[in-house]
């Protein structure tokens, strides 16, 4: 969690608010009173917590639940004066449902998600790009959140990923972007379909490659790439089908 909006909550927040931590399990905010999260409240704080020393909430208002379930939440609708919900919306199978209830159980909150660049950052936990738990790459986009799938073949795209040497020279906002909301939290998915998903990809690629200065191992292995592409788009081409059909005509016609 971002240490200038730690200190802007807990700045801003009255005492007596009632405050809910969506998704805090491996990393509790301390201030909240309520907590709803997939993890146990003995399994709490795998990660560490953010804010005050000591917990708010305890095992009484610690709610173990899927946030995505098709049920509303246990709670009337304006029930929480405050909520926050860190690095949880691009993990979730349905996090448009859930900024729909986080409008409904709560005035105003504070979401934080990776950035674009964050989610593309090589090594972060293994052979894959930015966290494995992540499902979308988020954006906003007007004052809205906007998800896009995070589809499984970015991993293997050698021109989306965040050299891992970039990592050191990333400030914290580099890494996650955080959003203050009041009233309600707007939220839609970016929806790619055939071209639409290439293009995309291409704006990635040119994002990346504006943001980030590619060594001359980077640059030569991009070249070999494009080449390797081209190679495969003319075998894909007409004239290969053509005298794919010619060859197989010659065959055809050969006596037996």
């Amino acid at each position: 969690m971002l240490e200038a909006a730690i200190a802007r909550i807990l700045a801003q927040v009255p005492d007596d608010a009632l405050v809910l931590d969506l998704g805090g399990g491996s990393a509790p905010f301390n201030r909240a009173d309520w907590v709803l999260d997939l993890l146990a409240f003995e399994e709490r704080g795998a990660d560490g917590h953010h804010g005050p020393v000591w917990e708010r909430f305890s095992a009484k208002s610690w709610l173990q639940r899927d946030a995505c379930s098709r049920e509303r939440w246990p709670f009337p609708d304006g029930h929480f004066d405050f909520a926050v919900c860190v690095a949880t919306l691009e993990e979730l199978r349905d996090p448009i449902g859930v900024c729909a209830e986080l409008s409904r159980v709560a005035r105003g909150g504070y979401v934080e998600f990776a950035t674009i660049e964050g989610s593309l950052l090589e090594g972060e936990e293994g052979g894959w790009l930015g966290r494995d738990e992540q499902r979308w790459l988020c954006e906003l986009v007007g004052g809205e959140l906007t998800f896009t799938d995070k589809a499984p073949s970015i991993h293997a795209d050698g021109r989306l990923k965040v050299p891992a040497r970039w990592r050191d020279r990333m400030e914290p906002e580099d890494h996650a972007r955080g959003l203050f909301w009041e009233g309600n939290l707007p939220a839609r998915e970016r929806i790619l379909i055939g071209e639409e998903r290439a293009a995309a990809r291409a704006e990635l690629r040119t994002r990346l490659r504006d943001r980030f200065e590619a060594s001359v191992g980077e640059v030569r292995a991009r070249q070999a790439r494009d080449v390797a592409q081209m190679g495969l788009d003319l075998a894909k081409g007409p004239g290969r089908q053509a005298a794919g059909r010619v060859f197989d005509e010659i065959l055809k016609r050969r006596p037996r």
